[in-house]
């Protein structure tokens, strides 16, 4: 699938987590593809780490980032999958005060076009917490293209219609 560049009217602070036990600054493609595709579209890296595939280690990390005012939504890749080390929804799932269930399901039908059934490896999930969307990408560097090039980059654009998360994150936190 092509890069896409959608350039934003509403500049948002992005965080970038992968969660690995052997990914490096040096190694890390699918951090360093999201951090071009989100710069490219206009908005701005607030953060980037590399997290090891531990509940505890992820779940630390995402509370602070949600915690951060000045962070509006965070994208980790990685640990997605089915084997053990795999923890990321296990991790993240419990923070969220809304999960937007059809964000894996969107990417699921995406990836289909793409691996076929494969794709029933993959629990991409997104989820809103404290305000802030999270979204959880496989640690591959094709899905993190598809991910962010067909679903992402649209719901980060308040320029896209019929609807896109921009427009109502300041409703996120009513009550």
């Amino acid at each position: 699938m092509p890069e896409q560049t959608l350039t934003v009217k509403t500049p948002l602070q992005i965080a970038i987590i992968t969660i690995s036990d052997s990914r490096t600054e040096d190694n890390d493609k699918s951090g360093k593809i999201l951090v071009h595709r989100l710069q490219k579209a206009g908005h701005s890296l607030a953060h980037k780490a590399i997290i090891p595939d531990n509940i505890y280690a992820i779940r630390a990390e995402i509370s602070a980032l949600i915690l951060n005012n000045n962070i509006q939504a965070v994208i980790t890749t990685g640990g997605t999958g089915l084997t053990g080390r795999d923890v990321t929804p296990e991790a993240i799932q419990p923070l969220y005060d809304k999960e937007i269930t059809g964000f894996g399901e969107v990417f699921r039908m995406i990836s289909y076009d793409l691996i076929k059934t494969s794709t029933v490896q993959s629990r991409a999930i997104a989820g809103i917490a404290n305000g802030t969307p999270i979204f959880s990408l496989p640690g591959s560097p094709g899905a993190c293209k598809d991910g962010w090039d067909s679903i992402i980059s649209h719901q980060l654009n308040i320029d896209h219609k019929p609807c896109n998360l921009v427009e109502i994150m300041p409703r996120f936190l009513e009550k």
